[in-house]
């Protein structure tokens, strides 16, 4: 049976928050595909915009060092053109200048330990912050941090990642298993227990407003009701470790499969399922993105590297990271833009793909 609270106005706001670690980066590290070495180029190269698409083969990893010691997991594009990331090892929400490098972090609060990261329509950071035990909200403008904890008797859920449904309600996943919502406008919260215990990762929703999230160890995906109940999907391949989940822009679900290393999608309407091996020796997919051209986006702790996949000719192109070990956890972009953390070497990444 599942485990319903409700929680209410219980937020905790943090006002003036403490503005630490200000970084300027000098220069940007870029791989291009295959075994090619490794060049230097200066941030300015990080600016340059093209209008027509790259050719999947010139496409290169550009890296943006953020402070040292700051272990950025997640990171969400921001609508003035920044890019935030979750600053695990220093508690902070960080957000870097792609055009010139420089950072700004901004304080959560004594504990913290931010994990994913996501924006609203109105560019506002939402933070999933495992070591607040909350869903954490930063004002872009004022940098003033709004906390909304879970409930006490719901302790060390072990908060992974969040997203936005059709209606505005945020929905978010913790490994320890649970998964819930929070009306932002009320601060209403709702918690219910996972099937099968712990495992609850990745979540996402799909253009028609539907919620899935990956479960880690219970090796399923969910499908979530408005009224929280959940559907088990069981992934063809047993024990697969499902990790991170991405809808793409027909609704069907891409997972990336941590135990097996591979892609796996999902068609909801069918409920047809296929799966890719990702190539090269023991790969291990962790994040998973779908960019605006349904081009399907994963990395590779095997390779240490971002893959490109293409669902229509079914073929994998291979960046490997500028550091190694780079370890991207979570990929996301926005138009002509793929970004991701390299949590091993304080380095933020992009893929330009137009």
């Amino acid at each position: 049976m599942a485990l319903c609270v409700f929680l209410t106005a219980c937020t905790q706001t943090v006002t003036e928050a403490e503005e630490t670690s200000t970084s300027t980066g000098e220069s940007a590290t870029t791989s291009r595909t295959g075994v090619a070495p490794l060049v230097t180029t200066t941030g300015d190269e990080s600016a340059t915009s093209m209008s027509a698409l790259i050719a999947p083969e010139s496409l290169t990893v550009v890296a943006f060092p953020v402070p040292a010691g700051s272990r950025p997991h997640d990171v969400a594009p921001a609508l003035d053109g920044g890019v935030w990331y979750t600053a695990q090892g220093s508690g902070e929400l960080g957000w870097l200048n792609p055009v010139t490098g420089e950072t700004r972090h901004i304080a959560l609060g004594a504990g913290s330990r931010p994990h994913g990261v996501i924006i609203d329509e109105q560019g506002t950071p939402w933070v999933t912050d495992s070591g607040l035990n909350a869903i954490v909200s930063v004002d872009p403008a004022s940098d003033a941090v709004t906390i909304f904890p879970l409930p006490d008797d719901t302790p060390e859920a072990n908060l992974n990642t969040a997203s936005f449904d059709a209606d505005g309600t945020l929905w978010f996943t913790g490994n320890a298993g649970i998964y819930g919502s929070l009306d932002v406008d009320t601060g209403e919260m709702r918690i219910f227990e996972a099937p099968g215990g712990g495992g609850p990762y990745g979540i996402t929703t799909t253009p028609k407003g539907s919620v899935f999230y990956a479960s880690l160890a219970g090796s399923y995906i969910g499908a979530v009701d408005q009224d929280g109940s959940v559907t088990v999907i069981e992934p063809p391949t047993p024990g697969q470790g499902a990790r991170r989940v991405w809808s793409d822009s027909a609704g069907a679900i891409w997972v990336s499969e941590w135990n097996s290393g591979q892609l796996s999608r999902y068609l909801p309407e069918t409920g047809e399922w296929s799966s890719w091996l990702l190539p090269g020796n023991d790969p291990a997919a962790y994040g998973v993105y779908v960019d605006e051209s349904d081009i399907v986006w994963v990395s590779d702790f095997g390779s240490n590297s971002l893959l490109r996949f293409d669902p229509i000719t079914e073929e994998f192109d291979v960046y490997p990271l500028p550091h190694d070990p780079g370890d991207v956890r979570q990929i996301l972009g926005r138009p002509g833009e793929i970004w991701g953390a390299e949590s091993a070497a304080d380095q933020l990444v992009l893929i330009r793909t137009r």
